[in-house]
């Protein structure tokens, strides 16, 4: 080839490149190879990243020595931060070890607590020996001078690590998408946390309210100058997008539910935590160990009836259930022992809805049962009770002395009790063809298109107290049992006021295989050797016909 041509194609070449780099970096795409789609990021998740206008760093404590699980907990992570950095370059990411120089296990532990962050303590079984380790699965987030800490291992109650790690990876895009979304996005909705019909105390409900401030504006309401001026009430309670009423006990007056029913005709939403039974797990704690369940009445019955749902007054006893804790001995022998308590249901999922989809078991206590009526409302069943339920008309005794009984199987034959209702649509007023408790301008028989949960639990958001401080709302201190009240309710209220679709990131299922921890112990051998004779045999073979076919070639 002649010295032009070779400089002619040198040139072309080099003009190629220049051209394919710059369509490669004004028109980029990602492929996604993997079957499950697992590292295609939601409409949701791409919008957030995109909206990160400054240097947002990630700092993942998922770098060590780990079990085999642990270590695709670790890899799916650095996989979807990865992501996110190549659709944002003002996303970086580092992975700390919090054990390395030779750092004491418990006392980085202890540092972990103290900022809110609970180390997970995991069983590790190798060569057919068990042994326990320390590990670290959360992330900080530092935007500015804004932090977010960030869960990337889920809890479930007697899940095996491969278990515990799908769930999780399930959840990365999520969680991570959703403490982005905490950093940049500010605060705009506000939630309505009804006071002065008996609700819960502040301490009793102050975890999942701390927790819910991280996204939306809360403030307490009450309704106690209705009678002096309703219309005044409702146009009050209007400026809060969502009404979140926490366990009411005392009855509602019909100028106290005529605004709260115009509420819901003007488009608010609504999330009703409401049992109609009055009965407490102190109750029990008296000499007799004995207490009598009775109805509660709220003045509720027409209200619920007309948007479609109504609450029975019964207990829901199931078999599936969290366990009550009793103190044995005295003085420094006391002991705090759990025992099954089927009036404490723990609840199952019927179906895949976004609030519900991936999390732990929900505690409920002294749970109504309730049923679902015909109108043109969308209905979804989102918790029920176990198919071995046993429903108990009111009044009920309720005694410590059934502690420790075996039940009656035979007797738990009434299926599954929803316990759990999502109401969308457009609404009945409570008042329509009635006549009204007062007169309102604009005053509306239907309401606009908008939603309402009803959970028949009370109890659902009330977290433990531990020296008159609140504990994590779900957290049984004596077991150290993780429920997913503060997940459900959180979902729930993401949903009612879901602004920018995250709640939809949590329907995406991910496979994740694992290996056969035991077959892989009793097999361990055998692949050894294969691994090492393999080779050498392949090579032996490969060499062995390569003389053959030289020989053939070259000798004649």
């Amino acid at each position: 080839m002649k010295k032009g041509n070779r400089i002619r194609s040198l040139l072309i070449i080099i003009a190629g490149l220049i051209i394919l780099n710059f369509f490669a970096s004004e028109f980029y795409y990602r492929f996604d190879l993997t079957q499950d789609q697992r590292y295609s990021l939601s409409p949701a998740a791409r919008k957030i990243i995109e909206d990160v206008d400054q240097p947002i760093i990630f700092d993942v404590f998922l770098q060590g020595s780990f079990p085999s699980e642990f270590r695709r907990l670790r890899n799916e992570t650095r996989q979807m931060l990865e992501e996110f950095a190549a659709y944002n370059h003002n996303i970086k990411f580092n992975f700390i070890n919090p054990l390395e120089e030779g750092e004491d296990a418990q006392a980085v532990a202890e540092e972990f607590y103290k900022m809110g962050m609970t180390p997970a303590r995991v069983n590790v079984k190798e060569n057919g020996k068990n042994s326990e380790s320390i590990i670290f699965p959360w992330a900080i987030v530092n935007y500015g001078k804004k932090t977010v800490k960030i869960p990337l291992l889920k809890n479930q109650i007697g899940a095996s690590d491969e278990e515990r790690i799908t769930a999780s990876v399930q959840q990365l895009e999520y969680v991570l998408a959703n403490g982005l979304s905490k950093l940049i996005y500010p605060r705009e909705k506000k939630i309505a946390v009804m006071r002065g019909n008996g609700e819960l105390p502040d301490a009793k409900i102050a975890d999942f309210v701390k927790t819910v401030q991280e996204y939306y504006f809360t403030a307490p309401f009450t309704l106690d100058s209705v009678e002096a001026n309703p219309q005044k009430t409702l146009k009050q309670l209007e400026a809060y997008d969502l009404i979140l009423e926490p366990k009411p006990t005392q009855p509602y007056s019909e100028k106290e539910k005529y605004v709260l029913d115009q509420y819901l005709m003007n488009g608010g939403k609504m999330l009703w935590l409401v049992e109609m039974t009055n009965m407490e797990k102190d109750s029990l704690l008296n000499e007799e160990g004995m207490a009598i369940a009775l109805p509660r009445d709220l003045n509720l019955g027409d209200y619920f009836f007309s948007y479609g749902v109504r609450i029975n007054p019964a207990l829901v006893n199931d078999l599936y259930s969290a366990p009550i804790i009793l103190a044995t001995g005295q003085g420094n022998d006391t002991r705090f022992n759990p025992y099954p308590w089927f009036y404490s249901p723990l609840t199952t999922s019927p179906n895949e809805h976004p609030i519900i989809n991936n999390i732990e078991a929900v505690k409920f206590e002294y749970a109504n049962p309730m049923d679902t009526l015909k109108n043109q409302v969308k209905k979804t069943i989102l918790l029920s009770s176990s198919p071995r339920t046993k429903v108990e008309g009111l009044p009920e005794k309720i005694s410590l002395g059934m502690v420790g009984k075996k039940p009656d199987i035979s007797e738990y034959d009434d299926g599954e009790q929803p316990l759990s209702v999502l109401l969308e649509g457009r609404f009945k007023s409570v008042y329509k063809n009635r006549i009204k408790p007062f007169e309102i301008p604009n005053s509306k028989d239907e309401s606009k298109e908008t939603k309402l949960l009803v959970v028949s639990d009370g109890d659902v958001i009330r977290n433990e107290l531990q020296n008159g401080r609140p504990l994590e709302l779900g957290f049984q201190p004596y077991t150290g049992n993780m429920y997913g009240n503060k997940e459900f309710l959180l979902n729930a209220v993401n949903y009612l006021l879901d602004d920018t679709g995250l709640i939809n990131i949590r329907s995406k299922e991910i496979s994740i295989p694992f290996l056969d921890t035991e077959k892989v112990a009793s097999e361990r051998q055998f692949w050894q050797i294969l691994n090492l004779a393999g080779p050498l045999l392949l090579l032996l073979i490969f060499g062995i016909l390569f003389r053959f076919y030289r020989k053939r070639k070259y000798v004649k």
